[in-house]
């Protein structure tokens, strides 16, 4: 049993080198003519620089909570220097994963726009295996990270198992902080770039789509790049490992693992992650598509496909790992090995279905994108308010589904039920953000082929992946949101656990306070990323309307943007405003904790879990439903019921485009962080609980 854990790192290893010969393939396919070369080259710049910018910032952040954590563990032999070592190497293990899927998917989307002069089918591989490589680049680290340090403390330094999984919960940490910035700082740079090139660009000046006379248009594809690449792949990373985390922590509490007969359960959810990079793995080869095909179909075969073998093979895990005859958890509850695997079904089930009906509220042609574009004809006020309806409507179903997978995992395998269910849900990663970052590649790759001026027929393949790349990406972000509720929920019971909480009453005043705060901290930090935007996106407008009106024949083709300071602009923007939302998230839960003590702290992980889970799904549907609204009049014109076609360039375009416009940083940069607030919010709760307890 004890070995089995090498199967994790091994798994990882895998991983990585699967993702390096992906690499190398896409690098090798053709690039195209020297101006396809040229604009892709500037978008790779634009996307690396931002990074750089970035990560300066967050190592003296990283190196000054490392340095926090050492200090306020000093003294303590359980823990000590180790736990802020963790931090450490997950801060940069996510760093790692977002630095390579953005080179290679910046490598990707030329190559792609290239085999799209061909053909649909090799622009999809080409496309796919770009998101591949963020796919498995993202779980090789989680793996690989994870179970190299539970190898060093465990194996080598012969540490206890409790010693061993509350200090590499440091890494999950790490991971968290990291994610929580990449989104946010992301997001304001992505939506500043789109909304000052839509709104001065298409509404004002008539240019179509990624108009290479539009100066932000530049800004705009890096943005697609840095928040919907490395931004999505550090969300997933950090659910990922504390889904992982959180099960290994609540493994402690079975009677099994107390009494030192099995480690079983405490290993068991590294062994289900190496599963799923196999799974995963799998699944890449069947995401394939003939001239004239679906695309849709081929991911979904892949991602589904993947999906259901790892409900299987976490039925044959649990039964060769799990204690025989069952073990009993902390609640008194004996759990068997059949018990996990309906857990984890449970979460699986849970996952697909918050995609699709994310999907269903967020796709062309379905009803509540039609309403929205059915009332762009009186103006941008209705559109405004069909979009704000649907997304709260929206929410109720995703709801229901995860309060459904909650129960029966928790029935079925009580709380550590919930955390392999969260795990089920994220076992597939490797595959789910492949599709996922497929989709900006796809987005990319028609920007290239518009600005590079290629053949009619060439852009209408990469729209064609691109429109498959909208859906792939709201089902993505259900995806995400679902996972993020159960993962905090895995995360919040780990906490309650270590700080010894067996219940939270909330007819104490403190406790309810605490709720307060927690249901309040959603707005307040989605109030600091819309603002962030809002500021952003004026200087860029701004900015656009001064090129349009200083640089001479820009309108009319005979001279070039200065793209180069949109995408300053974009990058100082982001890296300036991301910061306090961040510090909000991770301070909270230390001052709330030492001021107000375990149990308070527990109210506000409940409220900021309820209060931000509904946020981002409502955020987020409802900027994908306005976006799909204003797509629907880029084709042929949308046909109203009562039978009048409103074109492109039509007053109920415009409307829409204001619609998407509002839309934006809904589901672009406020909606994905509040995924990672909630979470960040549990895993810094659980790194200080034997701290608030001392």
């Amino acid at each position: 049993m004890q070995n089995l854990i090498y199967a994790a790192p091994a798994a990882g290893v895998l991983a990585l080198v699967f993702a390096w010969w992906k690499a190398s393939w896409v690098s090798q396919q053709d690039p195209g003519e020297a101006n396809m070369v040229e604009i892709a080259g500037r978008i790779q710049e634009g996307a690396l620089a931002f990074l750089r910018a970035e990560y300066q910032v967050l190592s003296i952040f990283v190196l000054a909570v490392g340095g926090l954590l050492a200090f306020a563990y000093f003294g303590d032999p359980s823990r000590g220097w180790q736990i802020a070592g963790a931090f450490v190497v997950g801060a940069a293990s996510s760093a790692a994963a977002g630095w390579i899927g953005m080179k290679v998917a910046t490598n990707a989307n030329v190559r792609t726009t290239a085999a799209a002069r061909t053909g649909l089918a090799p622009a999809l591989n080409v496309a796919f295996s770009g998101g591949t490589v963020m796919g498995m680049t993202v779980v090789g680290l989680a793996t690989l990270g994870l179970g190299v340090l539970y190898l060093l403390f465990n194996n080598v330094l012969g540490w206890e198992l409790t010693r061993t999984v509350n200090v590499i919960t440091g890494f999950s940490m790490g991971a968290s902080s990291i994610a929580l910035f990449a989104r946010v700082g992301g997001g304001i740079y992505t939506k500043a770039a789109d909304v000052g090139a839509d709104l001065v660009g298409k509404v004002e000046s008539g240019l179509p789509e990624d108009d290479p006379r539009n100066p932000a248009v530049i800004a705009d594809n890096v943005g697609d790049n840095v928040g919907d690449v490395a931004g999505m792949g550090a969300d997933l990373f950090e659910s990922f490992v504390g889904a992982i985390i959180g099960a290994m922590v609540l493994a402690l509490g079975f009677d099994a693992v107390k009494s030192q007969a099995s480690i079983g359960p405490v290993i068991m959810p590294l062994v289900i992650a190496g599963a799923g990079i196999i799974c995963s793995m799998v699944g890449t080869f069947f995401v394939r598509t003939k001239e004239g095909g679906n695309p849709q179909h081929a991911l979904d075969t892949g991602a589904f496909g993947a999906a259901g073998v790892m409900a299987l093979a976490t039925f044959g895990i649990a039964y060769f790992m799990w204690p025989q005859g069952g073990a009993t958890n902390a609640q008194g509850q004996v759990v068997t090995w059949m018990n996990v695997g309906w857990a984890t079904v449970a979460g699986l089930g849970a996952g697909v279905a918050v995609g699709l009906i994310t999907s269903y509220y967020t796709s062309m042609a379905k009803p509540p994108v039609d309403s929205i574009a059915e009332q762009s004809k009186t103006g941008t006020a209705t559109n405004i308010i069909a979009g704000l309806g649907i997304g709260m409507q929206s929410t109720a179903l995703p709801i229901i589904v995860i309060a459904g997978g909650v129960v029966i995992a928790a029935e079925v395998a009580g709380l550590y039920g919930v955390a392999i269910a969260a795990l089920g849900m994220l076992s597939t990663t490797g595959i789910q953000l492949a599709v996922d970052a497929y989709g900006p590649i796809a987005d990319n790759a028609g920007g290239i082929a518009e600005m590079s001026g290629q053949e009619p027929q060439v852009r209408e393949r990469t729209d064609k992946l691109d429109a498959v790349g909208n859906t792939t990406a709201a089902i993505g972000k259900g995806f995400a949101i679902g996972s993020a509720a159960m993962t905090a929920l895995a995360l919040f019971a780990a906490f309650a656990q270590t700080a010894g909480i067996t219940g939270i009453d909330i007819s104490k005043p403190l406790v309810m306070a605490g709720l307060f705060l927690g249901g309040m901290l959603p707005f307040l930090f989605s109030s600091m990323a819309m603002q962030a935007v809002g500021v952003a996106a004026m200087d860029m407008i701004e900015e656009v309307r001064r090129q349009f009106r200083e640089i001479p024949g820009l309108l009319e083709g005979h001279a070039k943007p200065d793209t180069a300071r949109c995408v300053k602009i974009s990058t100082e923007a982001s890296i300036k405003r991301m910061i306090a939302p961040g510090a909000l998230a991770i301070l909270t839960p230390v001052v709330v904790g030492f001021v107000m003590g375990p149990e308070p702290l527990g109210g506000l992980l409940a409220g900021v879990t309820v209060s931000g889970v509904l946020m981002a799904l409502f955020m987020s549907n409802a900027g994908g439903a306005w976006d799909n609204a204003k797509k629907s009049f880029e084709g042929g014109g949308y046909k109203m019921k009562d039978g009048s076609v409103h074109p492109k360039g039509s007053e109920a375009h415009n409307a829409s485009v204001v619609g998407d416009t509002v839309g934006d940083p809904f589901k672009d940069t406020a909606g994905p962080s509040l995924n990672i607030l909630v979470k960040l919010m549990s895993v810094v709760a659980l790194v200080i609980a034997p701290l608030i307890i001392a």
